[in-house]
């Protein structure tokens, strides 16, 4: 039996599970934490993957690393971090994002130049604002990697060159998608001067080996390995439910959206990855535990007690800023409290505006590839929740599938090892067992206008930021 190893490097912590590369059989899986904060000693996610993978990378036949998307992993000469590790999630880039936009000729010609239209989230913005705010640092960068790269050569013989895939590199803001280069030009114009990229390696390419002579596969982003994770297919669209929150979709033929709304990824398998961003997800859950004083569990159970709509309570939920749409500077709001309001209420609303979110996002990716969503897969720690499975379906509209707890990056990371370990044209077929199909509330008369509510609020407030 061949055995693959597949990490996930997230926003959180590193977890690594060990697969049977026939089947997908999960046989030994550990994790580690990472800091918090959205800028971090890119360092201590190689301690994490030494950490995670400790015991398990000696039985492995082959390795792939999926991570979070987007982080700045500036270098110098020696290989040293210049500055601490910009990830996805932090805004101060924003103003340098608008910049960028500008200099490219406007949003049309940015997203026909690289598939989307910039966002804070985007490399080339946190590099623009490492130009202008740390310019000592900026001058010592030699090399610019993502986070997945940088763990992918630790996980390889010393002296290994960088490498990456198409489906992380989309997301740098330096990428063409459509041509699938680099565009030196653009790194260039944000950093001040040139700069070392990672060579990107082809689907299912052997990139690098270990030490002890183990395939190392090219890795890829987090997205792009939970779709690979749970063979998504034509007609599906993944929502993820975990520090952001992500609808993404297939798709055959790139897409460029000039409004920005959708990011015109590229996959791991060589084909694209349309996807829809929030920033706030299960967090908004986290918060309204907290400011209630109970757990998860207990918000749930609050939230089935009260009604649809919440009484009234609408909340639009932009506490760290917003991708979706593109406010980085927002805040939460909460409308229609009364005297009458109750925490059954206040924790329905979190529950409503969570959901009311990605329905938007689900829309917009349907109306951007022109495909109607013919199957919803839902993942994510959150999906876990009983009023969470409860309203779904209602507010989305749809039935929703939910694959067995697992951790689906990492999984599409090991298929992807498992691919280049085989040297075959297409990956392996792994199956799922076990799914779950939620169809609540879809017979129960309309709940549309919960939605409605949430978007008059989003529209009222659309430019308080």
């Amino acid at each position: 039996m061949s055995l693959v190893l597949g990490v996930d490097s997230s926003t959180q912590s590193t977890k690594a599970v060990l697969v049977d590369a026939t089947d997908g059989t999960v046989v030994a899986q550990r994790s580690a934490p990472h800091p918090s904060g959205t800028a971090v000693d890119p360092r201590a996610w190689l301690t994490a993957f030494d950490e995670a993978t400790d015991g398990l990378l000696d039985r492995a036949d082959a390795v792939a690393v999926a991570g979070q998307q987007h982080g700045m992993v500036a270098l110098d000469a020696a290989g040293e971090p210049v500055h601490d590790a910009l990830l996805w999630n932090d805004t101060r880039s924003a103003g340098a994002a608008h910049d960028l936009i500008a200099e490219m000729g406007g949003p049309d010609a940015c997203a026909s130049a690289l598939g989307s239209v910039l966002v804070a989230s985007f490399t080339v913005t946190k590099l623009r604002w490492l130009r202008d705010h740390e310019p000592t640092a900026s001058a010592r960068v030699a090399e610019v990697l993502l986070p997945h790269d940088y763990v992918s050569r630790h996980a390889c013989a010393p002296g290994t060159d960088a490498f990456t895939d198409r489906g992380d590199a989309s997301g740098t803001g330096y990428f063409a998608i459509a041509e699938g280069t680099w565009r030196h030009d653009l790194l260039a114009a944000a950093l001040g001067h040139e700069a070392s990229l990672p060579r990107v390696a082809a689907p299912g390419a052997v990139a690098g080996r270990t030490a002890a002579g183990q395939v190392v596969a090219a890795g890829t982003g987090d997205n792009m390995g939970a779709a690979l994770g749970l063979g998504l297919g034509p007609g599906d669209v993944l929502v993820s439910v975990g520090t952001s929150g992500v609808a993404s979709c297939v798709s055959a033929t790139p897409v460029a959206d000039g409004t920005g709304t959708v990011t015109g990824f590229a996959d791991a398998r060589g084909g694209y990855l349309p996807m829809v961003t929030t920033m706030n997800a299960a967090r908004i859950l986290d918060h309204q535990a907290r400011w209630l004083g109970v757990d998860l569990a207990t918000l749930s159970d609050l939230a089935l007690v009260s009604e649809p709509g919440a009484r009234g309570v609408t909340l639009l939920p932009y506490y760290g800023g917003e991708r979706t749409p593109n406010l980085p500077g927002a805040v939460g709001t909460w409308t229609g409290l009364t005297d009458a309001t109750t925490r059954e209420d206040l924790a329905r609303a979190a529950f409503e505006a969570l959901l009311c979110s990605l329905a938007d996002a689900v829309d917009h990716l349907a109306g951007a590839t022109g495909e109607e969503p013919q199957r919803i897969w839902m993942v994510g720690g959150a999906t876990r929740s009983p009023a969470l499975q409860a309203l779904a379906p209602a507010i989305l509209g749809r039935p929703v599938t939910l694959p067995p707890p697992g951790e689906y990056v990492a999984l599409g990371a090991a298929r992807q090892a498992a691919w280049a370990l085989a040297g075959t044209p297409a990956p392996p077929t792994w199956h799922l067992a076990d799914t779950v199909e939620l169809t609540t509330g879809l017979t129960d008369g309309p709940t549309s206008y919960v939605r409605e509510g949430y978007a008059r609020l989003r529209e009222r407030t659309a430019t308080w930021s």
